[in-house]
């Protein structure tokens, strides 16, 4: 597979518009969630662990690309919350892993109910051309997410 590079004035200030798009959509996002005393560092932790499935709070702190201890935080404030619980590691007993809970997983799914809905909503108001352009970059956006 070829690599792109983007150096044309075009380029860049695509570049700029898409950055600033997805900020400002993934701000207003944000702010359609049902558990609103969680912070969105608490929200990206649950969203992680639906994904993965129980994880180490080193593989957490990798996969979210912030430092073990503001983790460890992260993870302690969900745990007073009833959100996640920590039980030895099966294998090394001087690690432990985080599984999130039933509640966690209630929010999560309420959360994606209520911002599925507010898109759906959004996307309405595009045109078939506009939705048939958002509907094949999907996968583009998501492969950028992931790399």
């Amino acid at each position: 597979m070829s690599v792109v590079e983007l150096t044309s004035e075009g380029d860049l200030a695509a570049v700029t518009t898409l950055r600033a798009s997805v900020m400002r959509l993934a701000r207003r996002l944000r702010h359609r969630q049902v558990e609103h005393s969680l912070s969105s560092a608490e929200m990206q932790v649950l969203g992680t662990l639906s994904r993965i499935g129980p994880a180490t709070p080193s593989e957490l702190a990798r996969k979210e690309h912030v430092q073990p201890p503001s983790m460890t935080r992260v993870i302690v404030l969900l745990e007073e919350k009833g959100l996640v619980q920590r039980e030895s590691h099966p294998e090394d007993r001087r690690q432990v892993i985080v599984t999130a809970t039933e509640a966690a997983a209630q929010i999560l799914d309420e959360s994606r109910r209520l911002r599925d809905a507010w898109l759906t909503d959004l996307a309405g108001g595009l045109t078939e051309e506009e939705w048939a352009r958002l509907r094949s970059a999907a996968p583009v956006l998501e492969r950028l997410a992931q790399l």
